[in-house]
């Protein structure tokens, strides 16, 4: 199978981020898309794209392009998204995936209609590091697994008007910030079978701070602290009764971690130093899916991505947080 020719639909930072690890990777980036022809030119001249599309429409009806990144803002994900769907394009979707999870089974019920893959772009789960980690995990070397902590908390903008304080536009910490260590609790210990969570809502409305905690498989419990208006620690631990893992900051970019036994032994001292920002992994994986004839994600399936948006949607509601778009 010839190399993918990628897309990119909207040019934002994270759309940036993504272009240039393509470019790391060496992949096909043949066209982007904005609503506006000015921005969509810059950003294919920034990475010498062929193509430059002044709407949506046209970056998703391009002939020359075969899979999608979507790097619109939350609310717009589902709609993008089932559009690129709709013109028989494989589909690379930013987390969180979707404004809910009422949005993301559309999204799947179309894709399994079309017979095109799409994945969410939890970037996370295909660095080496994570990869590493769930080796470790399903051999053993940490025993019974009973917990998992995470954090992801910056100073973000606290402009009203700025797309993650704008309810409109899905903002607050929890689809920005909280669906990272909410996802690893999923990776690591799966379906939560009970949520409690707590927050805080700023001036708009949106969440500013989510502590989390759930119940899982077994009694394992799972924690975790999401803000946009301060920046903490940014690290995860998976505690074990044979071992512990420490994933140094920041966790959900490509960094180090450590097997420590419980008398403090290293036994593993695992170095996650890549090119660029890491964004690339996930790339090469739909790449690898697609090759195979595969239409879902080994890693992070459809299914589960649906149902981590069913998770938030949640927490979401112990907030009191609604956004005036959701189904």
């Amino acid at each position: 199978m010839s190399p993918l020719r990628w897309g990119i639909l909207a040019t934002g930072g994270i759309a940036h981020a993504f272009a240039a690890d393509l470019r790391t990777a060496g992949l096909d980036l043949r066209a982007v898309g904005s609503r506006r022809a000015d921005a969509a030119d810059a950003f294919a001249r920034e990475f010498a794209i062929p193509h430059a599309h002044g709407s949506y429409a046209g970056l998703v009806a391009d002939e020359e392009v075969d899979i999608v990144y979507v790097a619109t803002p939350h609310a717009q994900h589902a709609e993008n998204a089932l559009a690129a769907i709709a013109a028989g394009k494989h589909v690379l979707v930013e987390k969180a995936f979707t404004l809910d999870a009422a949005q993301a089974r559309q999204v799947a019920d179309a894709a399994a209609a079309a017979g095109v893959l799409v994945m969410e772009a939890m970037w996370t789960r295909y660095l080496p590091h994570m990869v590493r980690l769930r080796e470790l995990i399903a051999a053993g070397a940490l025993g019974e697994v009973r917990a998992v902590t995470a954090d992801h908390t910056q100073r973000l903008p606290a402009d009203p008007a700025h797309r993650l304080n704008a309810l409109a536009l899905g903002g607050g910490a929890l689809l920005d910030l909280g669906v990272y260590p909410i996802s690893f609790a999923w990776d690591v210990l799966g379906a939560p079978r009970a949520i409690v969570a707590r927050g805080r809502l700023g001036d708009t409305g949106a969440d500013t701070e989510v502590a989390t905690i759930m119940t899982h498989a077994g009694g394992a419990i799972s924690t975790s602290l999401s803000s946009s208006r301060a920046a903490g620690p940014n690290v995860a631990a998976v505690l074990g009764t044979d071992a512990r893992v420490e994933i140094d900051r920041v966790w959900y970019a490509p960094t180090s971690f450590r097997l420590i036994t419980p008398d403090g032994t290293v036994r593993e001292d695992v170095l996650g130093h890549v090119e660029g920002r890491g964004m690339q992994f996930q790339a090469l994986a739909a790449e690898r899916l697609i090759a195979a004839g595969a239409r879902d994600s080994d890693i992070l399936p459809l299914a589960e991505s649906v149902a981590i948006m069913a998770t938030l949607d949640e927490i979401r509601a112990q907030l009191g947080v609604h956004y005036p778009l959701e189904h």
